[in-house]
């Protein structure tokens, strides 16, 4: 139980730090006793608002009157380990799921073998940012903006993922510690139902193991569970994401 809650706080921390790192290069990053968000107006990405503690009304509401006036788009991540149902606050204040992630880990033991047809390259140029950007765009239907990728590549590692000497894909690695975080695992229409994202993973993994980071998390959908599952990670908890709906009754998901 000491390991599960160890393992969960890394998840956590790797998640929130990569949120930090990508809205540090607009200075959109704040700190608050009960709540931090990152938020760049005009942007999907990161904008996301995560609370210190277990929720309490004061928090909510403050989050409510004082950030969302201001950012009305933003996420709300809820991360569901606290065994209280709180959650139920910020329904009560007007905030709708939209969907939820479920955090995994895996400890690092062994390398993957990797199928000489599919590659990955680390981005570094502008053109490979914005490469980057639409392909994350067709993969998961909203945008990380290239400004984002090319002034934070050096801190935050974004890969194109390469098949047949086409580029199909996305993925990042953020590293805190001993921990790599794997996001944006993402695979364009045309290139999927062909297993590609279970050969980048295992590239990825490699390189987590390359980098000798002891953990690998990632937050994973309920559509991606399975493949995780068989590479070997481990279910942690649920993260809850919300949006603040301001007329709920028209709202539709």
């Amino acid at each position: 139980m000491k390991n599960e809650k160890h393992l969960t706080k890394l998840n956590i921390n790797n998640l929130t730090s990569l949120w930090q790192e990508a809205s540090l290069c607009n200075n959109s990053f704040t700190t608050t006793p009960l709540f931090n968000y990152s938020a760049i107006k005009n942007m999907n990405w990161p904008n996301r608002l995560w609370f210190n503690n277990d929720l309490e009304q004061e928090a909510v509401l403050w989050a409510k009157n004082k950030v969302f006036s201001d950012f009305p788009n933003l996420i709300t991540s809820y991360w569901d380990i606290y065994g209280s149902n709180a959650n139920q606050l910020l329904e009560q204040n007007g905030f709708v799921k939209i969907f939820e992630q479920i955090g995994m880990s895996l400890k690092i033991n062994k390398s993957f073998e990797e199928k000489e047809n599919l590659k990955i390259n680390l981005i570094s140029t502008k053109d490979d940012a914005i490469i980057w950007s639409k392909l994350f765009k067709l993969s998961f239907g909203y945008e990380i903006h290239p400004n984002i990728i090319i002034n934070t590549h050096k801190n935050i590692n974004y890969y194109i993922t390469y098949y047949q000497g086409k580029s199909i894909g996305t993925a990042i690695t953020y590293q805190t510690d001993k921990v790599t975080g794997i996001h944006a695992i993402g695979i364009i229409p045309e290139g999927r139902r062909k297993g590609l994202a279970n050969e980048l993973m295992k590239c990825l993994l490699n390189i987590s193991i390359k980098n000798k980071s002891e953990y690998v998390t990632l937050q994973a959908s309920d559509m991606g569970r399975d493949l995780y599952l068989k590479l070997g990670f481990n279910e942690q908890f649920l993260i809850k994401n919300y949006k603040l709906i301001s007329n709920y009754n028209n709202y539709e998901l």
